[in-house]
């Protein structure tokens, strides 16, 4: 008698199933793959969990299944997602068969630990097993994965020998590995080299790059010509799109990709209607994009995050505070991107009473002070003015990262407090946290603004010898800025001149403001005369050598210079604004 699948009731559990199964699986047919041993195996579909697929496992070696290639292959491929069970079970199989090893080089490759996958598909080219298309994809993705692009090229090579390069997954293996690792030449030439054989995926790879790296012109190009190929596109191809015409700004390019996403579609995915939301609110018009995601029938966290941030980006809080109310009403629970986001726009609008309410619902609902959340109360707080609120919220944080410590260190900066910044930049590498040029940065503008010229030079000296970064023109100029605040304008005039790097006009305008404070004619003019160069005069400009003149008492130069900026109209000081808070109740 034997007992046919449909009879088993898969109500019961994993361990009554086993035991109605085995008794009827005949002991002189355990070494062969009978329809019987096929429907042990099939329990491996519908179970994924670890403790579940041991259970299967030691069900098969108590029959003999696991002397069989065919059920034990399927069993390694059950488990590769816990890749030290799946190793296990690898090692313990006295005679790899490729699948098995191809099964292994995709679970080290999708593993923490990618490199293990190199290694092993080292030993089985050491073996002289023979690798098939499979193999090199898994190995290609390890390779993607640790960003080694060297050890990718040379599978590249073996790729061509062995005759595997035609084959358009391969290809976009290739192509993907080239993009993540910014070899974007190797990928065109890729791309270019058999343009018969090119597929969705190439296409995907090739926009997701250029959108990564912030070219959404070249995004656009290459979607016109997705659509003048013929190509069905996919929602990746359609995401890309919209994201990169939100970030040209041009609405009626949104207009036109939300009228084909319509026609195609494409507006039932959530994902891309999260984008067509953020499309219209980074082209100023929130009111089309509420239209979008009120019709939507069920929206997640991500939508609610988009419409919150898309209010509070267009400097409209309140109503992103509505929504933040409604999204509680209807249960959904916010993460640290959606408060986040708010707290950002509170702190470039001084919204402190907005941002407060927002405090206070973080600790009604008990949110955790994540290193995301907590970085942006930080940064609202200090800019707010409120420094000691900043500190305490950083001294609760029980996860900080680099951006964590770095926004502290500024907002020091900002309360003029310079000596504390470099404290706790000496406090971030006692506890192992590298910093990075940003950090650096916001170190030596607090010492800028302290007035610490010995501190601010040993911290500009560190970043470079110890850490080994490059200077960038921002920091060039808070050393100009340092020093001529101190009054060492000779000093801060040499470094600027013996730069390198291409000088902008800020450095030069940092040491032309400078020269007003401490009154020095001579460096003013020559400073106002670099300036000129630049083709890019600005208002202050002016003003601050008429300023300068006004200090030495050159009273003719006050006269003349003061005519010329009345003649010139187009060098009218900018229109400033203010903007007051009005009670806020959340």
């Amino acid at each position: 008698m034997v007992l046919k699948l449909s009879t088993v009731n898969f109500g019961l559990t994993l361990k009554h199933k086993l035991n109605i199964w085995l008794p009827f699986i005949p002991f002189q047919k355990q070494l062969s793959t009978y329809p019987e041993h096929q429907k042990l195996i099939s329990l491996l579909k519908c179970y994924n969990r670890t403790l579940e697929i041991s259970q299967i496992h030691a069900s098969m070696i108590k029959v003999g299944l696991d002397l069989i290639p065919f059920p034990v292959s399927k069993l390694l491929a059950s488990c590769i997602f816990n890749i030290d069970y799946a190793a296990s079970i690898f090692n313990q199989i006295r005679n790899p068969n490729p699948f098995m090893f191809n099964t292994m080089l995709r679970a080290y490759s999708i593993s923490e630990d990618p490199k293990r996958a190199l290694l092993l598909f080292n030993s089985i080219r050491a073996q002289a097993i023979l690798l098939d298309q499979f193999s090199f994809i898994s190995a290609l993705k390890a390779c993607a994965r640790g960003l080694a692009i060297r050890t990718g090229q040379g599978i590249h090579a073996l790729v061509v020998r062995c005759g595997y390069g035609f084959l358009i997954n391969v290809r976009n293996t290739l192509l993907h590995l080239y993009c993540v690792c910014g070899r974007i030449e190797d990928a065109h030439q890729l791309f270019d080299e058999f343009p018969e054989q090119r597929d969705l995926v190439s296409w995907n790879a090739l926009m997701g790059y250029y959108l990564h790296t912030s070219q959404p012109s070249v995004v656009r190009d290459l979607f016109i010509q997705v659509h003048k190929g013929g190509f069905v596109v996919s929602t990746t191809t359609i995401v890309c799109a919209l994201s990169a015409c939100s970030d040209l700004r041009n609405f009626y390019g949104a207009e036109s990709l939300h009228g084909h996403c319509i026609k195609r579609g494409f507006c039932s995915d959530l994902n891309v209607a999260t984008a067509i939301i953020s499309m219209y609110a980074k082209t100023g018009h929130m009111d089309s994009g509420r239209l979008i995601f009120d019709e939507l029938p069920k929206k997640d966290v991500v939508a609610w995050n988009c419409i919150i941030d898309g209010y509070a980006k267009s400097g409209r809080l309140e109503e992103s505070l509505t929504l933040l109310r409604l999204m509680k009403v209807e249960g959904i629970v916010p993460n640290s991107a959606t408060l986040a986001g708010l707290l950002v726009a509170c702190a470039s609008r001084g919204s402190l009473a907005i941002g407060e309410c927002i405090y206070e619902y973080i600790t009604e609902e008990k949110l955790e002070l994540d290193a995301v959340l907590g970085t942006a109360l930080i940064d609202m707080f200090s800019k707010c003015g409120f420094l000691q609120m900043a500190i305490n919220i950083f001294h609760r944080m029980e996860t900080k990262d680099v951006k964590t410590w770095t926004t502290l260190i500024a907002g020091y900066g900002v309360h003029g407090q310079g000596r504390n910044a470099v404290q706790l930049l000496n406090e971030m590498e006692a506890k192992g946290v590298m910093p990075n040029e940003v950090t650096f940065l916001a170190v030596l503008n607090a010492c800028s603004h302290g007035g610490l010229v010995v501190e601010g030079k040993k911290c500009f000296e560190r970043m470079v010898q110890k850490y080994g970064f490059s200077p960038s023109i921002e920091h060039y100029g808070c050393m100009i800025d340092l020093l001529g605040r101190a009054g060492l304008l000779d000093e801060a005039y040499e470094l600027i001149k013996r730069l390198t790097i291409q000088v902008d006009s800020i450095a030069w305008r940092a040491l032309l403001a400078a020269c007003r404070v401490h009154g020095n004619v001579e460096l003013g003019e020559a400073v106002r005369r670099e300036l000129l160069k630049f083709n890019n005069e600005h208002p202050t400009d002016s003003m601050l050598l008429l300023s300068t003149y006004t200090l030495a008492g050159r009273w003719s130069n006050v006269a003349r210079l003061s005519q010329s900026i009345e003649e010139d109209k187009a060098k009218r000081k900018e229109v400033g604004c203010s903007s007051i808070e009005m009670d806020v109740n959340f």
